[in-house]
């Protein structure tokens, strides 16, 4: 065990700020990319009845499948970009160019305004996931990775939690126009944008400290790969490829919930109101808070650093889940259904954050973090498309009996895979207590 000197007890406690302070940064950012991204599921719930901007259900399907192909071919895009020049950049272009988007959709309803405003804010969005992932992932370990990122996936499900009650209370009890969904969402994500760019840094480096890791035998002059070399690379990467798919087929059912679920619970129990619409689906992400920790945990912990064992075990779970649903919106019990959609959260939260962050980081090279997790991304994404399109045109019982066989065989492609670890490099554990880092050599 080799010893890098020039370390020391202030070096240990800047990094430790730093680690704290990339976390929170990149935490509260994507966790803002969902009030924009929420902002059109809750006004749905107005513009179909507003006589001014008439939208169709089935045109709505059209806009949510629009805004997911372009946030698919972004994932494809921004991940390299992120790997080429750095998440800073890349992330706050993102969260600028969403927020002004949203604004202008909350200003200017009009059909070509929504579809060429829709169309740029898929793309925005996109920036987030994979440059945040490369992020987090040049501040911690691998070893450390599944538990800090099973916390730091939270912000996806705290983000949607808390930006559906907030857009749908600016809406429908502060202003009543759907139109304030849009605006208010907007705000946040611009004050947001702001605060990363201030406080968000991309790697130890840029402020003087070591790296976290070191990966043996790679050099600081290779070249970063195109955009073509770094999707070849993700698609030879067998491993990553079958994340793909998987994430393909996980991420109809999410993307249902979030952009159809006030939909959905209005149209079954119009009772209840649109407010109340628009809340009860938060328990799915709710849930989302808890998954991703204590899959993370499960990973690292139970498995040793094995991620698909959990993944396994937890996307079996939802597919009893989802074939559940439809009967107990059936029933009329409205905490049946809520409970539902909580474990439906719980299990699919997990796999989602593992599948899409960790495991795509794990088994992509360390210079190709972001192209991984952007691959696996966007093949979510696209699989996402689906989760906008099949509410519109398709009965819920049809729906939901498709999302239920893809959680099925999602989960049986990942078996496999159950041994599976990544040929990582072993790390500079973390500083030690006299503010040595040690490095380690590569582990198979």
């Amino acid at each position: 065990m080799n010893n890098i000197t020039g370390a020391s007890a202030s070096g240990w406690k800047s990094i430790q700020r730093w680690r704290v302070q990339i976390f929170l940064i990149t935490w509260v950012a994507y966790a803002a990319f969902y009030f924009t991204r929420k902002a059109f599921s809750v006004a749905k719930l107005g513009i179909g009845e507003d006589p001014t901007f008439m939208l169709e259900k089935a045109t709505m399907a059209n806009l949510d499948a629009l805004y997911l192909a372009a946030y698919a071919v972004g994932q494809f895009l921004w991940g390299n970009f992120s790997d080429r020049f750095g998440p800073r950049v890349v992330v706050c272009g993102g969260l600028v160019i969403s927020a002004l988007a949203a604004l202008v959709m909350g200003t200017y309803a009009t059909i070509p305004i929504f579809v060429t405003c829709t169309l740029i804010q898929g793309l925005a969005q996109s920036t987030g996931w994979s440059g945040l992932c490369k992020n987090i992932g040049s501040f911690f370990t691998t070893t450390e990775r599944g538990r800090v990122l099973g916390y730091w996936s939270t912000c996806y499900a705290f983000g949607g939690l808390v930006a559906t009650p907030f857009a749908g209370w600016w809406a429908y009890s502060y202003s009543h126009d759907w139109r304030m969904a849009f605006i208010s969402s907007a705000a946040v994500v611009m004050v947001v944008a702001v605060l990363f760019f201030l406080l968000q840094r991309n790697t130890p480096q840029d402020v003087g400290l070591p790296p976290v890791e070191i990966v043996p035998d790679s050099g600081a002059d290779v070249p970063r790969e195109s955009l073509l070399a770094g999707l070849r690379s993700a698609v030879k990467n067998r491993t990553v490829l079958v994340l793909g798919v998987a994430y393909f087929l996980l991420k109809p059912a999410r993307y249902a919930i979030l952009l159809w679920g006030p939909v959905i619970i209005y149209d079954r129990m119009p009772a209840i109101g649109k407010v109340a619409s628009a809340i009860v689906p938060t328990a799915f992400e709710l849930a989302g808070l808890v998954g991703p920790i204590l899959i993370g945990y499960a990973s690292d912990k139970l498995f040793g650093a094995r991620r698909m064992p959990a993944c396994v075990i937890s996307l079996a779970l939802l597919t009893v889940c989802l074939a559940l649903f439809v009967p107990s919106m059936q029933s009329g019990s409205l905490y049946m259904v809520v409970g539902l959609l909580f474990m439906m959260g719980m299990t699919l939260y997990g796999p989602d954050s593992m599948i899409s962050g960790s495991a795509a980081i794990d088994f992509g090279s360390k210079d190709g973090a972001a192209s991984a997790a952007g691959f696996v991304n966007g093949c979510g994404s696209v699989g996402a498309i689906l989760g906008g399109l099949l509410p519109g045109y398709f009965d819920t019982i049809t729906v939901f009996l498709v999302f239920t066989g893809a959680a099925l065989v999602a989960s049986v492609m990942l078996i496999p895979f159950w041994n599976s670890r990544p040929k990582t490099l072993e790390v500079l554990d973390s500083f030690q207590s006299v503010g040595q880092p040690a490095v380690v050599g590569a582990k198979a």
